[in-house]
């Protein structure tokens, strides 16, 4: 091969290895590192010694590590803790309404082997010559999932009755102190002899009605009246002079007659506005408990339909007036 055949640009063909450098590293090497292997778990034998024996045997049995300490005692987790006592409350409801089943059961039975239910409110002496008007059991009448509300609206019954004789009081004492508020003390008397008992007639007796026998109808009375309930209570709370009303207008005028007297009148004002801001509470949640027991105004309609129609007094109202207009049409065709 001639030189113009040769590459001038290639490297020349040169053994890294032949290095002096490397040569004398590598004839410096001590005798045995050739044999040793870092992915064996046998450990190199030392220079210039050659490894004695036969291959190590492997272990085939498992590995067993001992534990040095005693493992913690077994805690339930905080979430589990929960779901168990919400479990174990429901439980204890189902079983508490079983039982108020069960006891209203036998409550319906003794009623009937005793000649039906009998009229207990108001609660009256026996001697008394008027005896009660209506039975009143909110246990035995109600369902379970309404008694509480049925109960509370109660109370607030019994709270508005409070609040008017304490109306009545307070008026007797500003009376005793300016004789010019004769009307404010008539009033206050007129009102407390006829809210009483229409506030349970109108109102209370409807709810309790509506919630015993899932009635559209006294619902919507119930909610008519009620509102109109309301708005006395803001007019009794404002206190307007000479409507018999111990609200804060009139406090504050009494205040100015007698000091003793105008703190009694604005305790009494206090009464009224606490009784108008529960009532408007009361009223929203009735009327949301309303709204999922399916009642509507159409079925309201035919209930008071259904109701009017049933009523042996107008079947014969609606007997005599056809009567009359049969007779009428007959003798004029004579």
């Amino acid at each position: 091969m001639t030189d113009f055949d040769s590459n001038p640009f290639a490297d020349p063909e040169v053994n890294p290895f032949q290095d002096p450098s490397v040569t004398q590293v590598t004839r410096n090497v001590p005798p045995g590192l050739e044999e040793y292997n870092p992915f064996t778990d046998a450990k190199p034998a030392p220079p210039g010694m050659a490894p004695k024996g036969a291959a190590p045997t492997t272990n085939t049995q498992p590995a067993i590590m001992k534990p040095t300490e005693e493992p913690p005692p077994y805690s339930q987790a905080p979430q589990t803790q929960w779901a168990a006592a919400e479990l174990l409350r429901r439980q204890e409801e189902l079983e508490r309404k079983a039982a108020e089943l069960d006891r209203r059961e036998r409550e319906m039975q003794s009623l009937s082997a005793s000649g039906g239910r009998k009229n207990n409110w108001p609660p009256l002496p026996e001697k008394f010559p008027v005896g009660p008007c209506f039975y009143h059991d909110i246990t035995v009448d109600i369902p379970v999932e309404f008694q509480k509300t049925v109960k509370i609206m109660y109370y607030l019954w019994m709270f508005h009755t409070g609040a008017l004789l304490a109306n009545l009081l307070a008026c007797l004492a500003w009376f005793c102190v300016d004789t010019g508020r004769g009307v404010d003390f008539g009033l206050a008397m007129l009102w407390f002899i006829i809210f009483t008992p229409c506030s349970f007639v109108c109102w209370y007796r409807p709810l309790y009605g509506a919630f015993r026998s899932d009635s559209s109808f006294r619902f919507f009375i119930f909610f008519f009246v009620y509102i109109c309930q309301f708005g006395v209570h803001v007019l009794q709370a404002i206190g307007i002079a000479g409507w018999g009303a111990s609200g804060w207008i009139s406090a504050l005028t009494g205040l100015n007659t007698s000091i003793p007297v105008g703190i009694i009148m604005i305790l009494v004002a206090a009464l009224f506005t606490a009784l108008a801001a529960m009532s408007l509470i009361m009223f929203k949640k009735v009327h949301g408990m309303y709204r999922t027991t399916g009642a509507s105004f159409e079925k309201a309609q035919q209930e008071f339909a259904t109701g009017v129609m049933a009523n042996k007094t107008v079947q014969t109202a609606t007997a005599n007036v056809a009567a009359n207009a049969a007779r009428g049409a007959f003798k004029e065709q004579i």
